[in-house]
């Protein structure tokens, strides 16, 4: 059986395994992958992050057809396995892995550019962290009717995507937001085919101070169940609550996540208005095991 060196780090606490794999030899199967991010008997994770070079997958043709400078691609699987399209914490995380680990620079002012599934990321550093360009965000998925464990009633959700699916959920208070339990999976009616992640947000009181939108959020992702945070998951909660403020609403936006607080902002661009996520990227610890 391989040894796989790998490294633990988070982003507000959505936590990840991530390993090296420039040329692309390590295909771990999605078991493999689940018994890795497993909590008991694994490292622990909410998703997985293979560092390979984007000529090295066949995923990674897009992104250099898109960008040819993204010479780096975040093969990114949820805790139970699956692919996913984008991770806004994860993103973070792997650029900086990718640093650390002396596989990439990125100086002040500098941009690095990074392939995923979900379309070409642009970051840089700043004063949290990193800010990544999440690209254009569009209303998509309707307003299914969520149901969630200890919410009385149903609830209408707003679809967004941010490259992957988000259904956002608007509750009263407080109290109700912590009642929730996301243990369960929250059910949608209709269900999207390929699943969604659900974010149940309360707007701070008041909702905008010195110009800064301030909102309280939890998370179900898809394929890992409730995180302490969900970057593009903050960031669908942001552009949702504008959308239902209205007109005056800010672009910018502050999002408290049961593992700490992230920056968003939308701005307009040539192709569409577009959506970054700023935060912390933290490396916790390296290790060594069998797969």
């Amino acid at each position: 059986m391989p040894e796989l060196h790998f490294t633990k780090g988070h982003g507000t606490g959505n936590d990840f395994v991530l390993f090296s794999d420039p040329d692309g030899e390590i295909d771990l199967t999605p078991s493999q992958i689940a018994a890795i991010a497993d909590r008991h008997f694994g490292v622990g994770g909410d998703g997985v992050i293979r560092a390979v070079r984007s000529k090295n997958l066949p995923a990674g043709a897009a992104a250099l057809a898109e960008d040819d400078s993204a010479e780096w691609f975040m093969d990114y699987h949820n805790s139970d396995g699956s692919p996913s399209e984008m991770c806004g914490n994860g993103i973070r995380v792997y650029a900086r892995y990718l640093i650390e680990n002396g596989l990439v620079e990125l100086s002040p002012g500098d941009t690095l550019t990074l392939g995923t599934r979900g379309g070409v990321r642009d970051l840089q550093r700043n004063a949290s962290g990193f800010q990544v360009d999440l690209g254009r965000w569009q209303l998509d998925g309707g307003e299914p009717l969520v149901r969630a464990k200890n919410l009385q009633v149903a609830r209408p959700g707003l679809g967004i995507s941010i490259g992957n699916p988000h259904v956002v959920v608007a509750l009263s208070s407080e109290e109700e937001l912590d009642s929730a339990d996301l243990t369960y999976i929250p059910h949608l009616e209709p269900a999207p085919e390929d699943g969604a992640n659900v974010e149940f947000v309360v707007p701070g009181d008041p909702l905008v101070r010195d110009g800064v939108g301030h909102i309280r959020m939890r998370v179900h992702e898809r394929g890992s169940g409730e995180t302490l945070s969900c970057g593009t998951g903050a960031a669908a909660a942001a552009l949702a609550t504008r959308y239902w403020a209205g007109p005056d609403a800010p672009n910018q936006w502050r999002v408290e996540v049961p593992g700490g607080t992230l920056g968003v902002r939308m701005w307009a661009a040539e192709d569409g208005e577009h959506v970054s996520l700023s935060g912390p990227a933290d490396l916790v610890f390296e290790g060594d095991l069998t797969v």
